[in-house]
């Protein structure tokens, strides 16, 4: 009687979690979206690896007409690719939940070192206030500023505004392009992973696709935001806040 009712009860559990009913483990929503995700990063996935066989298929079948050099250098671009996509990936799985030994950073002087890391760059013109402190994981926070600094350069079309800034108990990071902007229909989905926008800001001309996807997880499990606002120059402009701290100082 027990193992009768015992079956009864996990076939009803298995119907209402089909039929989204209330005892479903996972709600629809939930499980379209990763869904979505999984053949979004399948199909990113897929484009290097069917390029790679292609190229080697082809010089396997034309061993004497293949320029290998060229080969060679076609192959790791493509491996190159998959690489990027994939530690993007285990990146954006290990942020969520994570907790990570923090310290008081300058923000200014963080954005400062990433900027004179970065070569064939886009003209940047930068404003900071002073002493600007955050509490961060500094390569966390160092890998968001580069995300949207790798954004504006691949959409501007001639200069990167950056400004750090303290208002109130927030630090702001401002990083604004002269492109063609993000419409206020895609200001949200410009951070999901793998985003397609319809617009002249396409992964076209470079990035893995994950990388504001990233940021905002950082920007999130740094109990701060990340989000796009309206530029004066037409362009993109997206904010970071963060909160504050404040450096102790010596008695004087």
């Amino acid at each position: 009687m027990t193992q009768h009712h015992g079956g009864e009860r996990a076939a009803d559990i298995r119907r209402r979690a089909r039929d989204g009913g209330v005892d479903s483990p996972r709600p629809e929503p939930l499980l379209e979206q990763q869904r979505q995700f999984i053949a979004d990063a399948s199909h990113e996935l897929c484009t290097p690896v069917a390029g790679l066989r292609a190229q080697l298929e082809e010089a396997q079948m034309h061993p004497d007409e293949t320029d290998l050099p060229t080969l060679l250098k076609s192959a790791l671009r493509d491996v190159d690719r998959l690489q990027a996509i994939v530690t993007d990936l285990l990146l954006l799985a290990r942020l969520k939940g994570q907790v990570a030994e923090r310290e008081p950073v300058d923000l200014a002087e963080l954005v400062r070192w990433q900027l004179s890391a970065r070569e064939d760059r886009r003209a940047a013109r930068m404003a900071a206030d002073p002493g600007v402190t955050v509490s961060c994981v500094p390569h966390q926070i160092a890998r968001l500023v580069n995300a949207l600094l790798d954004n504006a350069d691949r959409h501007a079309t001639g200069t990167v505004w950056i400004e750090v800034r303290g208002n109130g108990t927030s630090a702001e990071l401002v990083v604004a392009d002269d492109g063609a902007g993000i419409t206020g229909a895609d200001r949200e989905r410009v951070f999901e992973p793998f985003a397609r926008l319809d617009s002249a800001r396409s992964r076209d001309r470079g990035g893995t696709g994950l990388g504001l996807a990233i940021a905002r997880d950082i920007a999130h499990a740094h109990q701060g935001t990340l989000d796009v606002e309206d530029s004066p120059g037409g362009g993109a402009c997206f904010v970071l806040r963060l909160p504050t701290v404040l450096r102790s100082h010596p008695p004087a």
